[in-house]
């Protein structure tokens, strides 16, 4: 549990970076866009290590990178999709500024041109602190034998209950899945929900 800001905004920008596809034997008679998308996605790794301040939790993954179709052809296009995590308005401004600016700026240098389209998702996920102080309380008075864990910092996964917190006071918290080697993290293969929580939660 935690009071304020617990979950993460997450934006989702798709690049499309075009250029005068070719031949792979001559590419000094076009505009590369694999390599372009390339030094995009190396120079996007510089916005959290250098443009925000280091006090705040902030993500930018590019997760999928595709192009071309062949190996001797330099392709008209390269698209990247994008997952951005912000904990606060003001990072979430700077981190979509940042990124726009890059990808035009860098595109253009190589030759290419950048599509943007920056999808604005969830926004954090913020709990007020009487709403999360009675939670905690109840949680108290059933835990048993399972600590209650007071979060430090808020995790970069992001949850739509954000809206309903938007729109009245709240508490959003989390129920832990076990540790050790035999829990998997979700969004893996291996995954496995813990069935003793189903208990433990309706306590």
């Amino acid at each position: 549990v935690r009071p304020g800001t617990i979950m993460a905004a997450v934006d989702t920008p798709t690049v499309i970076i075009s250029g005068p596809g070719g031949h792979g034997a001559i590419p000094h008679k076009s505009a590369d866009p694999i390599v372009a998308a390339a030094a995009v996605v190396m120079a996007l790794q510089t916005i959290v290590a250098r443009n925000v301040d280091p006090t705040e939790p902030a993500v930018v993954t590019v997760g999928t990178f595709n192009a071309g179709t062949a190996c001797n052809v330099i392709p008209e296009s390269a698209k990247l999709e994008i997952s951005v995590r912000s904990c606060s308005p003001p990072v979430r401004k700077l981190l979509a500024e940042r990124i726009q600016a890059i990808v035009k700026g860098v595109a253009e240098a190589h030759g290419c041109k950048a599509a943007i389209d920056y999808e604005m998702g969830y926004p954090a996920t913020i709990n007020t602190a009487d709403e999360t102080a009675f939670a905690r309380a109840v949680a108290a008075g059933l835990q048993g034998d399972h600590p209650i864990i007071d979060l430090p910092a808020p995790t970069v996964i992001s949850e739509d209950f954000a809206y309903m917190l938007e729109a009245r006071p709240g508490c959003y918290f989390m129920l832990g899945n076990g540790d050790g080697p035999e829990r998997k993290m979700l969004h893996t293969p291996d995954y496995d929900f813990n069935d003793e929580l189903t208990v433990i939660a309706a306590g």
